[in-house]
């Protein structure tokens, strides 16, 4: 009973994602392109799918289980692409109805991985869509749905833990989770705002603007150009990226308590972002010297502005470009890959690892050296001046293990297929950790549509695991999830 009460929760959430597609359909219907009629089919089909598996579960609804939440939300980040998919299958000749699920993934959990050529040629209502999914799937659909939605009562809090990224999903804001929910979600919109305002200012038009803001607010990347940023080759425009993605890239609930408490502090003394900054600007040098010394960049400041971009880009899991980076000597651009497994900060927008979990390991890995020269000292792991607890580091070593586990399986998956070795992992990388580009054939000039329809699903369901953290969906798995 416990699985068809999560049906109709599902089935609500399809449906309120049905009106999303009524954004696109207005700007198709106001610009006359030839897809409006696959978004009114599609939005319809959505819609009515999305009420059926409501009411056709009404009667089992209950208050939600612990248990629940974790089904709910994979069952949420599977169903929804499906549905997704479907606007882009109707409006674009030619595409398979697996690309166009690979698409919609790539757009929900803000990974940037695209399948599609011929952006600049597009029906403008299909690339507002792609861009659109990745600002719905940004901060988490469910997450959303906690904010704006009765229906999900006291289970609400097991399903924001769920959601949300990084090791201490305890921590709230505010006493309802529900208005912790809220809060984290007005400074996203109020920083999708700037962004836009941002953009519009350094050049772009008002419908670029707005498509690139989801794209940078949701750390995603997609473009309505093939050349992504590259197309304007503007200071201007790439700098109010870098901004923008890095802001995105740190702990949004520290802008929430800064505005709280009318300080910076939260910001400024947060070892997360600390480091965030650090790592960066140190790659960002590192980077732009090797540019320089290998002649790939003409001088500094070239270097720095290429190596600032794309550092920024890569290591927050954007992946927007300027130039095909995947031409440079191969140590910097997989340096940045390798970056952008880890960079961003748990309760930003981005994939990975998160910043806080590679600090506990090294706190933990320190300890540990410790405890071999003094064995009965105690030495606990502290992390901005607070002991972080055994339960945690339990939780950081697992996800971690369970992290190596997957890009380990994922890359044999995809070499068995019988893709290069540098495509197969790169790819993995890129999509496990929601980066976007990799290297090979899915570098930054090309894209994954040349991957056959197993490998495509590999890379989707690489996705969905990296977005949803493994542990979260791995749990369903497990014989012990099902017992009563």
């Amino acid at each position: 009973m416990g699985a068809l009460a999560v049906v109709a929760l599902v089935g609500r959430i399809v449906a309120a994602f049905a009106l999303a597609m009524l954004l696109p359909l207005a700007f198709a219907v106001i610009g006359e392109d030839a897809a409006r009629e696959a978004f009114a089919t599609g939005c319809g089909l959505t819609l009515a799918a999305g009420l059926a598996m409501s009411l056709a579960a009404r009667r089992f609804r209950r208050e939600l289980q612990p248990r629940d939440g974790f089904l709910l939300v994979g069952l949420t980040w599977v169903v929804l692409p499906l549905f997704g998919a479907l606007p882009l299958w109707l409006a674009l000749p030619g595409i398979s109805y697996t690309d166009a699920c690979f698409e919609a993934v790539s757009g929900l959990t803000a990974t940037g991985a695209t399948a599609i050529a011929g952006l600049d040629r597009l029906p403008p209502s299909v690339n507002v869509w792609r861009c659109f999914m990745m600002w719905i799937g940004g901060l988490g659909i469910v997450v959303l749905a906690v904010a704006v939605l009765p229906l999900l009562g006291v289970g609400g809090s097991q399903l924001f833990k769920t959601e949300m990224s990084g090791p201490l999903k305890d921590q709230k804001l505010t006493p309802r989770i529900a208005d912790t929910a809220r809060a984290i979600w007005g400074t996203y919109g109020l920083l999708s705002l700037a962004c836009m305002l941002s953009y519009h200012a350094a050049g772009m038009n008002w419908l670029d603007a707005f498509m690139h803001m989801n794209a940078t607010v949701a750390l995603g990347g997609f473009s309505s150009h093939d050349a992504s940023l590259g197309y304007w080759n503007s200071p201007a425009i790439e700098a109010v990226a870098i901004v923008f993605m890095l802001l995105a890239g740190v702990n949004l609930t520290l802008y929430y308590a800064a505005w709280r408490g009318l300080s910076l502090a939260p910001l400024l003394r947060n070892p997360e972002a600390q480091a965030f900054v650090g790592v960066l600007a140190g790659a960002t040098l590192l980077i732009a010297g090797y540019l320089v010394a290998h002649g790939t960049a003409a001088d500094w400041p070239s270097a720095l502005r290429q190596a600032l971009f794309h550092v920024v880009s890569v290591a927050t899991t954007t992946g927007f470009a300027t130039q095909d980076y995947a031409q440079w000597p191969l140590f910097a651009p997989f340096l940045m890959i390798l970056i952008g497994c880890f960079a961003t900060c748990a309760g930003s927008t981005g994939g990975g690892v998160k910043m806080i979990r590679v600090l506990l390991m090294l706190k933990q890995a320190r300890r540990e050296l410790v405890r071999i020269v003094h064995p009965n000292v105690v030495n606990p792991v502290v992390l901005g001046g607070r002991v972080v607890g055994d339960r945690v580091m339990q939780s950081v070593t697992s996800f971690m293990l369970a992290y190596g586990a997957a890009l380990l399986v994922l890359t044999m998956v995809l070499l068995f297929s019988g893709l290069d070795p540098v495509t197969a992992f790169t790819a993995v990388l890129a999509c496990l950790n929601n980066i976007g580009p990799g290297l090979g054939q899915v570098g930054p000039a090309v894209n994954y549509g040349g991957l056959s329809g197993f490998q495509t699903w590999v890379c989707a369901a690489a996705m969905l695991l990296g977005r949803l953290e493994l542990l979260t969906v791995l749990v369903l798995f497990t014989p012990r999830f099902w017992r009563r």
